[in-house]
């Protein structure tokens, strides 16, 4: 997080009350979201209400033993994140400030109040090598050069957007702090690899296009089903234990962004240590080197202060578009947006505002809405192309879905995984419930996977989807009579329905091979799966009892077809082995 300056730092007002993370300080000269350093340990706050002389200030870290009558200092200045090399394959807390640099400082995993660090390292030198030369005219986030920050990502330096920009008087390649000025221009201004910028502020685009390429997450239900595209948002809800963080951790993991951005908002500490022990040893599928050499996690967990909780997913979000802005696809995951919300009620029942539904603030549908409309598929300023897709997490209590924060954020996102408890106690995973999930990017989206995955991929999808809904229908029958008082084209509609749900829709996280699915592969398990539809329906109008279809030998290797590395080989062959063995029997 930025540092201000002691000459910044302005001795303005005394503490009058403290009540949790709120603080009240009188005679404080400040304005709205200006950073404030409060008590005799400069505890880091943000201020969130003036009235008169009364300051509110919500303050990021514990404010035990904090008492009224200490100073409160003002630095003029809003939340605002450090932006430059360095933020890849680094790992935050809330407010952006790097936990293995106050490890160090501290020699100790438990933090001390008032320890600070800039969210970048300022001492580091990079190479830097100039795309610009004297004479070029730049404005705000041309770029102007590039480092190259880790392995799989060139970091490109941009003029600041609140820059004026003009000719370019020198640009010189060499090493360089993020400090230490990159290109000069000849209206005085000095860029440098080294931004600030406010938080809760969108950054400057052209334009914002609709999106027509999907985001490939590897997970047969959702590329096959319930797709999302580069730019796109989504909501996974689920009750607890339901998969919402694994498939979380499997979207950051596979999803073919250019840069991975994990918040783990008000996560369990076992979790978030999960993904920090898990991700320095992943493997990017996409370059071999390691994945978080294209990630930048923000560990925000249950136990850390609240208020720093409601800042985490802006960090998140800033840091996302600042990529965006190089022309980088990237990918945000929350998690989950629901504590971003408990967060936000605690704060605004300590400022006794007026609650709405639930005890929520009156005011969460519109702050998820900022939050969820600063994803999407963009035309830069500087004429790139970038895009944030952002997939939040909600987890409401008891696995009710109409609640308050659920609910709110389906009117917003546009794809909407429902996660279900059922399926997750039968061992069914990913745990998504395909009766209650949507997607409202199919229609953008099937030119892109007609051109190149498969010609008829919308009508193979679409027969899916009308066999699992015809099943529905089936098992409350099922459950009043029983299968076998069914006709038998209904009772082979429950096994072709069945195979869809084993075969296709259920993968294994844990599994070398099943864990990460191409879109090809997804169209031919499907195509199988429709093979043996197909077949066996011909086989039922020529007289043969059901019994005999669904018993011959070929069928059980349906189920094993994700485990295959080799999967176009292994299906041709059971395509002709299920038409052979079925034609045999009349």
């Amino acid at each position: 997080m930025s540092q201000a300056t002691d000459s910044d730092v302005r001795e303005d007002g005394v503490i009058e009350s403290v009540s949790g993370p709120v603080v009240t300080a009188k005679d404080l000269d400040a304005r709205m979201n200006d950073v404030v350093y409060v008590g005799h340990e400069g505890l880091m706050g943000e201020v969130i209400e003036i009235e008169g002389d009364i300051t509110t200030i919500q303050v990021y870290e514990e404010t035990s033993a904090v008492a009224p009558g200490e100073p409160v200092e003002s630095t003029g200045a809003p939340l605002s994140v450090d932006l430059g090399p360095g933020m890849l394959d680094s790992i935050y807390d809330g407010v952006q400030r790097p936990l293995e640099v106050l490890e160090d400082k501290m020699d100790s995993a438990f933090l001390d109040r008032g320890v600070d660090a800039p969210g970048i390292d300022l001492e580091k030198t990079w190479e830097f090598e100039p795309a610009v030369e004297a004479g070029d005219e730049v404005g705000p986030t041309d770029i102007v050069g590039t480092v190259p920050e880790t392995e799989s990502i060139e970091h490109k330096v941009m003029v600041p957007p609140d820059f004026e920009g003009g000719e370019v008087v020198a640009a010189e390649s060499g090493s360089f702090t993020v400090e230490e000025t990159v290109v000069e221009l000849d209206t005085g201004e000095e860029v440098t690899m080294h931004q600030e910028w406010p938080v809760r502020r969108q950054r400057p685009t052209e334009e914002k296009q609709t999106p027509t390429t999907p985001l490939i997450s590897g997970q047969r239900v959702l590329d096959g089903l319930f797709p999302i595209a580069k730019g796109g948002t989504a909501a996974i809800p689920g009750p607890f234990g339901s998969g919402k963080t694994v498939t979380q951790h499997q979207l950051a993991k596979w999803a073919d962004a250019d840069i991975v951005i994990y918040v783990g908002c008000g996560e369990r500490g076992n979790e978030m240590t999960e993904v920090i022990d898990d991700f320095p040893e992943l493997e990017d599928p996409k370059t071999g080197n390691a994945l978080m050499s294209r990630t930048c996690l923000i560990a925000n967990t249950s136990n850390m202060p609240v208020a720093a909780r409601e800042s985490c997913v802006y960090t998140g979000i800033t840091i996302a578009e600042y990529f965006r802005d190089m022309g980088y696809d990237v990918a945000l995951m929350a998690d989950s947006t629901s504590r971003w919300a408990e967060a936000m009620r605690e704060i605004s029942a300590r400022l006794e505002e007026m609650p709405g539904e639930e005890g929520y603030p009156a005011y969460l549908a519109a702050r998820l809405s900022e939050f969820y409309e600063r994803a999407g598929y963009f035309e830069n300023v500087n004429g790139t192309e970038g895009s944030v897709s952002v997939i939040g997490a909600v987890s409401p209590p008891g696995g009710d879905f109409s609640e308050p924060v659920t609910q709110n954020t389906l009117r917003i996102v546009k794809c909407f995984w429902a996660l279900d408890a059922d399926l997750a106690e039968r061992r069914h995973f990913p745990s998504i419930n395909w009766n209650e999930s949507y997607s409202l990017y199919r229609d953008q989206l099937d030119p892109w996977f007609e051109d190149n995955v498969a010609d008829d991929w919308s009508e193979q999808r679409q027969w899916g989807i009308d066999t699992l809904d015809e099943e529905q229908e089936l098992q409350e029958i099922v459950q009043l009579v029983g299968k076998d008082a069914l006709p038998e084209d209904q009772q082979l509609t429950l096994d072709v329905a069945r195979y869809l749900r084993e075969a296709w829709l259920q993968q294994n996280a844990f599994h070398d091979v099943d864990t990460y699915c191409e879109p090809e592969k997804t169209y031919r398990i499907l195509e199988a799966i429709k093979t043996f539809n197909d077949e066996a329906f011909d086989a039922l109008d020529a007289g043969v009892p059901v019994e005999e279809i669904t018993a011959i030998d070929a069928l059980p290797r349906l189920n094993r077809i994700g485990v295959q590395e080799d999967y176009n080989a292994y299906i041709d062959d059971l395509e002709a082995d299920i038409a052979e063995q079925i034609n045999e029997l009349y």
